[in-house]
């Protein structure tokens, strides 16, 4: 007969993996373990690249989830109109669900960088968008 589990074992349990993934370094020593993502991707016949903190696959067959959107806080006179772009069109938004063709890549970063927009007319670009099935492609 096994014997009955003792909750307290399931709850340190969990406490113990939560202080490793907090604090993995064995000396002790506590560091910043945030990671942040740059994510760049098709959308509007332009490539935006944002920053984030989490990045996961989505319930949602196909799609990707990214939570989380990191913006400066602008502390200075210079403001930068794409991140202004960029944080005004997705204020409110909690998550992002972008379909997996539309992504071009994504990148764990060690800091936040600049959350851009970027065309794509084709010119020194050698990024293109995955061709898409439609009427009159086949």
């Amino acid at each position: 007969m096994r014997a009955k589990a003792n909750p307290n074992d399931f709850f340190a349990a969990y406490q113990a993996q939560q202080k490793r993934r907090i604090n993995p370094n064995p000396s002790g020593h506590h560091y910043n373990t945030m990671q942040i993502f740059r994510i760049a991707f098709h959308n509007n016949g332009k490539v935006y690249q944002v920053h984030a903190e989490q990045v996961n696959q989505a319930e949602l067959y196909g799609f990707i989830e990214v939570h989380d959107l990191l913006f400066d806080e602008h502390t200075s006179v210079v403001i930068d109109p794409a991140e202004e772009k960029l944080k005004n069109e997705f204020s409110g938004v909690t998550r992002l669900l972008l379909p997996m063709h539309a992504i071009i890549r994504i990148d764990e970063v060690e800091k936040r960088g600049q959350n851009k927009i970027l065309d794509m007319d084709g010119g020194s670009s050698n990024v293109k968008p995955f061709p898409m099935p439609g009427p009159g492609n086949h």
